[in-house]
């Protein structure tokens, strides 16, 4: 089961998500996309959430109050982060992400650390917290199917996009071929006319 929750602070609305439990975020962590950013409470337990870029935009371009929703969910999602004032939360891409074999369930580190984030939260908001359980919704997606759908669609559009440039190249060799060939043409026509005069004046006779 996966949660799903809608932060509509800003427009068009932003989605998070997140797994029932730490078997769940291994599903997550395996079949997340490349638009998707990770957040956790740091040095904490808690449930790892997500969030859906639009396709385009980088971890930068998070609107701050789309931050803070992320924020106050992944503390209100964790046990001791809960109670507590004054935590830390991290964020990375997910691309970012690294599990390897002798990792424990649910557990997860970072391939650079430099691409990680920190979001400092003092204090729980109930406002946010209560406006985003609102959209709560739950779901059991195929996960392996959305990602490879969302592959297929980036790699169909990759294709065309290089079939466009193919075209546009071929067009820009035809059009350079067609003004050389014009120009040779008005070249060849100019010399043939200066031949032509200089014949006229050698044949006028005005005897």
């Amino acid at each position: 089961m996966v949660f799903y929750f809608t932060s509509a602070v800003v427009n068009p609305p932003y989605t998070i998500y997140m797994g029932k439990d730490k078997y769940e975020n291994e599903d997550l962590i395996k079949y997340g996309w490349p638009e998707d950013i990770w957040f956790h409470v740091d040095k904490l337990s808690s449930a790892h959430v997500y969030l859906r870029l639009p396709k385009g935009q980088t971890i930068d371009d998070i609107p701050p109050e789309v931050l803070i929703d992320c924020a106050q969910l992944v503390k209100n999602n964790s046990i001791q982060g809960c109670k507590m004032n004054n935590i830390n939360v991290v964020y990375t891409p997910w691309a970012n992400l690294k599990k390897t074999g002798d990792m424990d369930v649910g557990q997860i580190g970072f391939h650079r650390q430099k691409e990680v984030k920190i979001v400092a939260v003092e204090k729980k908001i109930n406002e946010i917290v209560n406006r985003l359980e609102k959209t709560k919704a739950e779901r059991y997606p195929d996960l392996a199917a959305e990602k490879e759908s969302r592959d297929r669609e980036e790699r169909n559009e990759k294709k065309a996009q290089l079939q466009d440039q193919k075209k546009r190249e071929k067009e820009e060799q035809k059009r350079k071929k067609e003004m050389e060939e014009l120009k040779n043409y008005t070249s060849l026509m100019k010399s043939e006319n200066m031949k032509s005069n200089e014949d006229g004046y050698d044949s006028d006779d005005f005897m």
